[in-house]
């Protein structure tokens, strides 16, 4: 499975962005995914994470009620939906799946990463 990370950018503070993940190989679908993020200075941190059906999802306290998860298996994307940003959203975001988990965890332990694409929330 490879990743591909897009449609991050500026954004002013309450401003919203999509982001997506394009991925290749024929077991996208078995893969429950998620989004992780690293702000500069701080460790990578967990986002949001789905299903592989998309029928469960969970997401970190700080985003919670702002963002939204999705997949499309039939396209093989996986998307992040980001409303109300705040300046402390800016980081780097990275999808993610998990080969490993069953199909239906959203506890990811991600063997597969996407290259990043960086979001920046002016204030």
């Amino acid at each position: 499975v490879q990743l591909q990370a897009f449609g991050g950018g500026l954004v002013q503070a309450g401003g919203s962005l999509r982001l997506s993940c394009a991925a290749s190989g024929r077991t996208f679908n078995n893969y429950p995914m998620g989004w992780f993020r690293q702000a500069p200075g701080k460790e990578r941190e967990f986002v949001a994470a789905i299903s592989w059906s998309g029928g469960t999802t969970r997401y970190a306290d700080s985003v919670k009620g702002r963002f939204t998860i999705s997949r499309d298996n039939a396209k093989n994307t996986l998307y992040l939906q980001m409303n109300s940003l705040k300046p402390e959203d800016t980081a780097v975001y990275y999808c993610a799946a998990d080969p490993r988990s069953p199909k239906s965890s959203t506890t990811l332990n991600p063997g597969y990463w996407g290259q990043g694409t960086l979001v920046t929330v002016s204030s």
